[in-house]
Protein backbone atom coordinates (compact mmCIF):
# COMPACT_ATOMS: atom_id res chain seq x y z
CA UNK A 1 0.00 0.00 0.00
CA UNK A 2 2.83 2.44 0.84
CA UNK A 3 4.03 2.43 -2.78
CA UNK A 4 0.58 2.61 -4.36
CA UNK A 5 0.17 5.32 -7.00
CA UNK A 6 -2.71 7.52 -5.81
CA UNK A 7 -2.57 9.85 -8.82
CA UNK A 8 -6.01 10.17 -10.48
CA UNK A 9 -6.27 8.39 -13.82
CA UNK A 10 -6.32 10.50 -17.01
CA UNK A 11 -10.01 9.71 -17.41
CA UNK A 12 -11.01 11.00 -13.99
CA UNK A 13 -8.88 14.12 -14.47
CA UNK A 14 -10.73 14.70 -17.75
CA UNK A 15 -14.07 14.02 -16.05
CA UNK A 16 -13.39 16.55 -13.29
CA UNK A 17 -12.39 19.11 -15.91
CA UNK A 18 -15.59 18.47 -17.90
CA UNK A 19 -17.69 18.69 -14.74
CA UNK A 20 -16.13 22.04 -13.77
CA UNK A 21 -16.76 23.39 -17.28
CA UNK A 22 -20.37 22.17 -17.21
CA UNK A 23 -21.08 23.72 -13.81
CA UNK A 24 -19.45 26.99 -14.87
CA UNK A 25 -21.81 27.40 -17.81
CA UNK A 26 -24.91 25.89 -16.15
CA UNK A 27 -26.54 29.30 -15.61
CA UNK A 28 -26.49 30.09 -19.33
CA UNK A 29 -27.25 26.56 -20.56
CA UNK A 30 -30.76 25.59 -21.67
CA UNK A 31 -30.12 22.20 -20.06
CA UNK A 32 -29.60 22.41 -16.28
CA UNK A 33 -26.96 20.11 -14.82
CA UNK A 34 -28.29 16.82 -13.38
CA UNK A 35 -26.17 14.60 -11.16
CA UNK A 36 -27.22 10.97 -11.66
CA UNK A 37 -24.42 9.74 -9.42
CA UNK A 38 -25.99 11.09 -6.22
CA UNK A 39 -25.65 8.46 -3.50
CA UNK A 40 -27.41 10.00 -0.48
CA UNK A 41 -31.13 10.80 -0.01
CA UNK A 42 -29.98 13.75 2.12
CA UNK A 43 -28.85 15.53 -1.05
CA UNK A 44 -32.15 15.16 -2.90
CA UNK A 45 -34.78 16.31 -0.43
CA UNK A 46 -34.85 13.48 2.12
CA UNK A 47 -33.00 14.64 5.23
CA UNK A 48 -33.70 12.56 8.32
CA UNK A 49 -35.11 14.70 11.13
CA UNK A 50 -32.56 14.17 13.91
CA UNK A 51 -33.67 16.89 16.31
CA UNK A 52 -36.36 14.97 18.17
CA UNK A 53 -34.18 11.87 18.39
CA UNK A 54 -31.29 13.86 19.86
CA UNK A 55 -33.58 15.56 22.38
CA UNK A 56 -34.96 12.21 23.51
CA UNK A 57 -31.58 10.65 24.33
CA UNK A 58 -29.00 13.43 24.73
CA UNK A 59 -28.68 12.72 28.45
CA UNK A 60 -27.19 9.36 27.47
CA UNK A 61 -24.41 10.98 25.44
CA UNK A 62 -22.07 11.20 28.44
CA UNK A 63 -22.39 7.49 29.24
CA UNK A 64 -19.77 4.96 28.24
CA UNK A 65 -20.04 1.20 27.95
CA UNK A 66 -16.90 -0.80 27.18
CA UNK A 67 -18.82 -3.85 25.93
CA UNK A 68 -17.09 -4.64 22.61
CA UNK A 69 -20.42 -5.61 21.05
CA UNK A 70 -22.00 -2.26 22.00
CA UNK A 71 -24.58 -1.19 24.53
CA UNK A 72 -27.39 -3.61 25.23
CA UNK A 73 -30.00 -0.92 24.56
CA UNK A 74 -28.63 -0.19 21.09
CA UNK A 75 -28.32 -3.88 20.24
CA UNK A 76 -31.89 -4.46 21.40
CA UNK A 77 -32.98 -1.63 19.09
CA UNK A 78 -31.28 -3.39 16.17
CA UNK A 79 -32.89 -6.67 17.20
CA UNK A 80 -36.29 -4.94 17.19
CA UNK A 81 -35.54 -3.51 13.73
CA UNK A 82 -35.18 -7.06 12.40
CA UNK A 83 -38.20 -8.29 14.34
CA UNK A 84 -40.39 -5.55 12.83
CA UNK A 85 -39.42 -6.81 9.37
CA UNK A 86 -39.87 -10.51 10.10
CA UNK A 87 -36.31 -11.30 11.17
CA UNK A 88 -35.17 -13.13 14.27
CA UNK A 89 -31.85 -11.90 15.64
CA UNK A 90 -31.36 -11.55 19.38
CA UNK A 91 -29.35 -8.72 20.91
CA UNK A 92 -26.63 -11.29 21.64
CA UNK A 93 -26.18 -11.85 17.89
CA UNK A 94 -25.58 -8.13 17.18
CA UNK A 95 -22.15 -6.47 17.20
CA UNK A 96 -22.15 -2.71 16.62
CA UNK A 97 -19.61 -0.98 14.39
CA UNK A 98 -18.98 2.60 13.31
CA UNK A 99 -19.82 1.73 9.69
CA UNK A 100 -20.20 -1.14 7.27
CA UNK A 101 -16.64 -0.47 6.12
CA UNK A 102 -15.42 -1.00 9.67
CA UNK A 103 -17.48 -4.19 9.88
CA UNK A 104 -15.60 -5.48 6.83
CA UNK A 105 -12.32 -4.58 8.50
CA UNK A 106 -13.27 -6.49 11.66
CA UNK A 107 -14.34 -9.53 9.64
CA UNK A 108 -11.15 -9.50 7.59
CA UNK A 109 -9.01 -9.29 10.73
CA UNK A 110 -10.97 -11.99 12.55
CA UNK A 111 -11.11 -14.61 9.80
CA UNK A 112 -8.19 -13.93 7.46
CA UNK A 113 -4.42 -13.79 7.40
CA UNK A 114 -2.33 -11.65 5.04
CA UNK A 115 -2.44 -13.14 1.57
CA UNK A 116 -5.85 -14.76 2.02
CA UNK A 117 -8.63 -14.21 -0.50
CA UNK A 118 -12.10 -12.64 -0.40
CA UNK A 119 -14.58 -13.70 -3.09
CA UNK A 120 -16.40 -10.63 -4.36
CA UNK A 121 -19.00 -10.11 -7.12
CA UNK A 122 -18.28 -8.60 -10.53
CA UNK A 123 -19.65 -6.20 -11.55
CA UNK A 124 -19.10 -4.79 -8.08
CA UNK A 125 -18.36 -1.79 -5.92
CA UNK A 126 -14.62 -0.91 -5.98
CA UNK A 127 -14.52 -0.01 -2.27
CA UNK A 128 -14.45 -3.73 -1.46
CA UNK A 129 -11.10 -4.17 -3.20
CA UNK A 130 -9.68 -1.20 -1.30
CA UNK A 131 -10.86 -2.51 2.06
CA UNK A 132 -9.32 -5.91 1.32
CA UNK A 133 -6.05 -4.36 0.17
CA UNK A 134 -5.80 -2.34 3.38
CA UNK A 135 -5.86 -5.64 5.28
CA UNK A 136 -3.23 -7.17 2.92
CA UNK A 137 -5.83 -9.48 1.38
CA UNK A 138 -6.66 -10.25 -2.22
CA UNK A 139 -10.02 -10.20 -3.97
CA UNK A 140 -10.97 -12.90 -6.44
CA UNK A 141 -14.12 -12.49 -8.53
CA UNK A 142 -17.20 -14.53 -9.04
CA UNK A 143 -19.63 -13.20 -11.62
CA UNK A 144 -23.12 -11.83 -11.97
CA UNK A 145 -24.12 -12.71 -15.52
CA UNK A 146 -26.74 -10.96 -17.62
CA UNK A 147 -29.42 -13.49 -18.58
CA UNK A 148 -32.99 -13.65 -19.79
CA UNK A 149 -35.62 -14.50 -17.20
CA UNK A 150 -37.49 -17.79 -17.38
CA UNK A 151 -36.24 -21.00 -18.99
CA UNK A 152 -36.94 -23.11 -22.05
CA UNK A 153 -40.15 -22.22 -23.86
CA UNK A 154 -41.12 -19.97 -20.94
CA UNK A 155 -38.09 -17.72 -21.45
CA UNK A 156 -39.31 -14.11 -21.54
CA UNK A 157 -37.81 -10.99 -23.03
CA UNK A 158 -36.74 -9.45 -19.72
CA UNK A 159 -33.09 -9.43 -18.75
CA UNK A 160 -31.55 -9.35 -15.31
CA UNK A 161 -28.27 -10.11 -13.62
CA UNK A 162 -27.99 -13.43 -11.80
CA UNK A 163 -25.34 -15.25 -9.82
CA UNK A 164 -23.12 -17.50 -11.93
CA UNK A 165 -22.63 -20.33 -9.42
CA UNK A 166 -20.12 -22.07 -11.70
CA UNK A 167 -17.77 -19.12 -11.37
CA UNK A 168 -17.41 -19.92 -7.66
CA UNK A 169 -15.63 -23.12 -8.62
CA UNK A 170 -12.57 -21.15 -9.69
CA UNK A 171 -12.06 -19.81 -6.15
CA UNK A 172 -8.40 -19.81 -5.05
CA UNK A 173 -7.33 -22.23 -2.35
CA UNK A 174 -6.78 -19.50 0.25
CA UNK A 175 -10.33 -18.15 -0.02
CA UNK A 176 -11.79 -17.41 3.42
CA UNK A 177 -14.90 -15.27 2.86
CA UNK A 178 -17.65 -15.31 0.23
CA UNK A 179 -19.32 -11.91 -0.01
CA UNK A 180 -22.88 -11.52 -1.27
CA UNK A 181 -24.40 -8.07 -1.82
CA UNK A 182 -28.20 -8.04 -1.89
CA UNK A 183 -29.61 -5.79 -3.27
CA UNK A 184 -26.47 -5.41 -5.31
CA UNK A 185 -24.78 -2.15 -6.23
CA UNK A 186 -24.81 -1.40 -9.16
CA UNK A 187 -26.93 -4.08 -10.91
CA UNK A 188 -29.95 -4.20 -8.57
CA UNK A 189 -29.64 -8.01 -8.37
CA UNK A 190 -31.18 -9.64 -5.29
CA UNK A 191 -30.21 -13.11 -4.15
CA UNK A 192 -32.84 -15.77 -4.89
CA UNK A 193 -33.51 -18.84 -2.76
CA UNK A 194 -31.70 -21.03 -5.32
CA UNK A 195 -28.68 -18.72 -5.35
CA UNK A 196 -28.71 -18.64 -1.54
CA UNK A 197 -28.65 -22.42 -1.32
CA UNK A 198 -25.77 -22.56 -3.79
CA UNK A 199 -23.76 -19.99 -1.83
CA UNK A 200 -24.36 -21.69 1.52
CA UNK A 201 -23.47 -25.10 0.10
CA UNK A 202 -20.26 -23.71 -1.40
CA UNK A 203 -19.22 -22.17 1.93
CA UNK A 204 -20.02 -25.36 3.85
CA UNK A 205 -17.95 -27.52 1.48
CA UNK A 206 -14.99 -25.16 1.43
CA UNK A 207 -14.92 -23.90 5.03
CA UNK A 208 -15.73 -20.27 4.17
CA UNK A 209 -17.53 -17.59 6.13
CA UNK A 210 -20.55 -16.20 4.25
CA UNK A 211 -20.95 -12.42 4.54
CA UNK A 212 -24.08 -10.68 3.26
CA UNK A 213 -23.99 -6.92 2.69
CA UNK A 214 -27.62 -5.83 2.81
CA UNK A 215 -27.32 -2.09 3.33
CA UNK A 216 -30.01 -1.67 0.65
CA UNK A 217 -32.06 -4.51 2.12
CA UNK A 218 -35.13 -2.40 2.88
CA UNK A 219 -35.31 -1.09 -0.69
CA UNK A 220 -36.63 -4.11 -2.54
CA UNK A 221 -38.99 -3.32 -5.40
CA UNK A 222 -41.61 -5.99 -4.76
CA UNK A 223 -42.80 -8.57 -2.25
CA UNK A 224 -41.04 -11.19 -4.37
CA UNK A 225 -37.69 -9.81 -3.21
CA UNK A 226 -36.65 -11.59 -0.02
CA UNK A 227 -34.08 -10.78 2.61
CA UNK A 228 -31.56 -13.61 2.75
CA UNK A 229 -32.14 -14.17 6.46
CA UNK A 230 -35.68 -15.18 5.52
CA UNK A 231 -34.19 -18.19 3.73
CA UNK A 232 -32.30 -19.08 6.90
CA UNK A 233 -35.52 -19.24 8.89
CA UNK A 234 -37.31 -21.32 6.26
CA UNK A 235 -34.60 -23.93 5.80
CA UNK A 236 -35.22 -27.39 7.21
CA UNK A 237 -31.51 -27.79 7.93
CA UNK A 238 -29.44 -25.10 9.64
CA UNK A 239 -26.36 -23.96 7.67
CA UNK A 240 -23.07 -25.41 8.84
CA UNK A 241 -21.08 -22.28 8.00
CA UNK A 242 -20.94 -18.95 9.87
CA UNK A 243 -23.05 -16.19 8.26
CA UNK A 244 -22.75 -12.47 8.99
CA UNK A 245 -25.21 -9.84 7.75
CA UNK A 246 -24.04 -6.21 7.50
CA UNK A 247 -26.26 -3.15 7.73
CA UNK A 248 -26.45 0.28 9.32
CA UNK A 249 -28.13 3.65 9.57
CA UNK A 250 -26.46 5.02 6.43
CA UNK A 251 -29.20 3.74 4.08
CA UNK A 252 -31.93 2.71 6.55
CA UNK A 253 -32.22 6.25 7.90
CA UNK A 254 -30.29 8.14 5.24
CA UNK A 255 -27.89 9.12 8.02
CA UNK A 256 -24.30 8.15 7.17
CA UNK A 257 -23.06 11.00 9.37
CA UNK A 258 -24.30 9.27 12.54
CA UNK A 259 -21.75 6.51 11.91
CA UNK A 260 -23.53 3.42 13.20
CA UNK A 261 -23.51 0.03 11.56
CA UNK A 262 -23.68 -3.54 12.78
CA UNK A 263 -23.07 -7.20 12.17
CA UNK A 264 -25.85 -9.73 12.76
CA UNK A 265 -24.11 -13.05 13.35
CA UNK A 266 -25.30 -16.61 12.84
CA UNK A 267 -23.03 -19.54 13.64
CA UNK A 268 -23.59 -23.26 14.17
CA UNK A 269 -23.86 -24.10 17.86
CA UNK A 270 -20.52 -25.93 18.07
CA UNK A 271 -18.54 -22.87 16.89
CA UNK A 272 -20.85 -20.06 17.97
CA UNK A 273 -18.82 -19.05 21.02
CA UNK A 274 -15.50 -19.03 19.18
CA UNK A 275 -16.93 -16.96 16.29
CA UNK A 276 -18.22 -14.29 18.66
CA UNK A 277 -14.96 -14.32 20.59
CA UNK A 278 -12.97 -13.60 17.42
CA UNK A 279 -15.22 -10.75 16.33
CA UNK A 280 -15.47 -9.16 19.77
CA UNK A 281 -11.71 -9.46 20.31
CA UNK A 282 -11.12 -7.24 17.27
CA UNK A 283 -13.97 -4.86 18.13
CA UNK A 284 -12.65 -4.52 21.68
CA UNK A 285 -9.29 -3.30 20.37
CA UNK A 286 -10.98 -0.20 18.89
CA UNK A 287 -14.29 0.46 20.73
CA UNK A 288 -14.97 2.91 17.92
CA UNK A 289 -18.75 3.33 18.18
CA UNK A 290 -19.53 6.57 20.00
CA UNK A 291 -21.97 6.84 22.90
CA UNK A 292 -23.99 9.35 20.87
CA UNK A 293 -24.44 6.98 17.94
CA UNK A 294 -25.45 4.11 20.20
CA UNK A 295 -27.94 6.27 22.10
CA UNK A 296 -29.52 7.38 18.82
CA UNK A 297 -30.02 3.83 17.55
CA UNK A 298 -33.42 3.27 19.17
CA UNK A 299 -35.17 6.56 18.25
CA UNK A 300 -33.78 6.54 14.70
CA UNK A 301 -34.68 2.94 13.98
CA UNK A 302 -38.19 3.53 15.33
CA UNK A 303 -38.69 6.10 12.57
CA UNK A 304 -36.87 4.16 9.85
CA UNK A 305 -39.87 2.43 8.25
CA UNK A 306 -41.66 5.71 7.53
CA UNK A 307 -38.47 7.23 6.13
CA UNK A 308 -37.74 4.24 3.92
CA UNK A 309 -41.28 4.27 2.55
CA UNK A 310 -40.81 7.78 1.14
CA UNK A 311 -37.46 6.95 -0.44
CA UNK A 312 -38.75 3.65 -1.81
CA UNK A 313 -41.70 5.38 -3.49
CA UNK A 314 -39.35 7.73 -5.33
CA UNK A 315 -36.89 5.11 -6.52
CA UNK A 316 -39.72 2.87 -7.74
CA UNK A 317 -41.22 5.81 -9.66
CA UNK A 318 -37.87 6.62 -11.23
CA UNK A 319 -37.21 2.98 -12.05
CA UNK A 320 -40.51 2.84 -13.95
CA UNK A 321 -39.47 5.94 -15.89
CA UNK A 322 -36.17 4.34 -16.80
CA UNK A 323 -37.71 1.00 -17.71
CA UNK A 324 -40.33 2.68 -19.93
CA UNK A 325 -37.55 4.52 -21.74
CA UNK A 326 -35.19 1.59 -22.41
CA UNK A 327 -35.78 -2.04 -23.43
CA UNK A 328 -34.76 -4.63 -20.87
CA UNK A 329 -31.89 -5.77 -23.09
CA UNK A 330 -30.20 -2.42 -22.53
CA UNK A 331 -31.55 -1.69 -19.04
CA UNK A 332 -31.80 -4.98 -17.09
CA UNK A 333 -34.33 -5.47 -14.32
CA UNK A 334 -33.55 -3.81 -11.00
CA UNK A 335 -34.94 -5.81 -8.08
CA UNK A 336 -33.83 -3.46 -5.33
CA UNK A 337 -31.46 -0.72 -4.21
CA UNK A 338 -31.22 2.71 -5.79
CA UNK A 339 -28.90 2.21 -8.74
CA UNK A 340 -29.47 0.93 -12.27
CA UNK A 341 -27.13 -0.06 -15.09
CA UNK A 342 -27.75 0.89 -18.74
CA UNK A 343 -25.79 -0.21 -21.81
CA UNK A 344 -25.81 2.76 -24.17
CA UNK A 345 -22.95 2.14 -26.53
CA UNK A 346 -19.48 0.68 -26.96
CA UNK A 347 -17.21 2.98 -24.95
CA UNK A 348 -18.34 3.93 -21.46
CA UNK A 349 -15.57 6.49 -20.91
CA UNK A 350 -16.50 8.35 -24.09
CA UNK A 351 -20.21 8.04 -23.24
CA UNK A 352 -19.75 9.47 -19.76
CA UNK A 353 -17.82 12.49 -20.99
CA UNK A 354 -20.16 13.11 -23.92
CA UNK A 355 -23.29 12.94 -21.73
CA UNK A 356 -21.73 15.45 -19.37
CA UNK A 357 -20.51 17.88 -22.02
CA UNK A 358 -23.43 17.65 -24.46
CA UNK A 359 -26.38 16.75 -22.22
CA UNK A 360 -25.22 18.09 -18.83
CA UNK A 361 -25.94 14.72 -17.19
CA UNK A 362 -23.35 13.11 -14.92
CA UNK A 363 -23.33 9.29 -14.80
CA UNK A 364 -20.80 6.73 -13.61
CA UNK A 365 -18.86 4.74 -16.24
CA UNK A 366 -19.25 0.99 -16.17
CA UNK A 367 -15.52 0.29 -15.97
CA UNK A 368 -15.61 1.76 -12.46
CA UNK A 369 -17.59 -1.36 -11.47
CA UNK A 370 -15.71 -3.82 -13.70
CA UNK A 371 -18.51 -4.71 -16.08
CA UNK A 372 -17.36 -7.45 -18.44
CA UNK A 373 -18.52 -5.51 -21.51
CA UNK A 374 -17.79 -1.93 -22.44
CA UNK A 375 -20.51 0.67 -22.91
CA UNK A 376 -22.30 0.41 -19.55
CA UNK A 377 -23.13 3.42 -17.39
CA UNK A 378 -24.64 3.44 -13.91
CA UNK A 379 -27.28 5.91 -12.70
CA UNK A 380 -28.80 6.70 -9.33
CA UNK A 381 -32.59 6.55 -8.95
CA UNK A 382 -32.70 9.15 -6.15
CA UNK A 383 -33.28 12.44 -7.95
CA UNK A 384 -36.78 14.05 -7.76
CA UNK A 385 -39.02 12.44 -10.43
CA UNK A 386 -39.37 15.61 -12.54
CA UNK A 387 -35.57 15.97 -12.64
CA UNK A 388 -35.11 12.28 -13.37
CA UNK A 389 -37.61 12.32 -16.24
CA UNK A 390 -35.74 15.18 -17.91
CA UNK A 391 -32.39 13.43 -17.45
CA UNK A 392 -33.69 10.16 -18.93
CA UNK A 393 -34.93 11.99 -22.01
CA UNK A 394 -31.43 13.30 -22.52
CA UNK A 395 -29.99 9.82 -22.09
CA UNK A 396 -32.25 8.56 -24.86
Amino acid sequence: MKNRDLTPSPFFLELEKAKAETLAKSDESVLPFVDLTVSSPMRVGFPFELGSAVDAVKEEFNGWDTNPAGTLKAREAVSEYYRSRGGNFSAEQIILTASTSEAYSILFKAFCDPGDVILTPLPGYPLLDTLAELEHLECAPYFLKLSRTGSGKERRGDFRFALDADSLLTAPERSKILLLVSPHNPTGHCVSRTEWNEAVSFCEKNGLVLVVDEVFGDYGFSEDVKRTWEFLGQSAVSPKCPIVWLNGLSKICGSPQVKLGWMAVYAPEDIRESIHEKLEFVADAYLSVSSMAQALAAPLLEQSAAYESKVRERIRTNWKTLRDAFPSKYCPDVMGGWYAAIRLGTDDEELTLRLLREKQVLVQPGFFFDFEEDGWVVVSLLQPPEVFVAAVQRLK
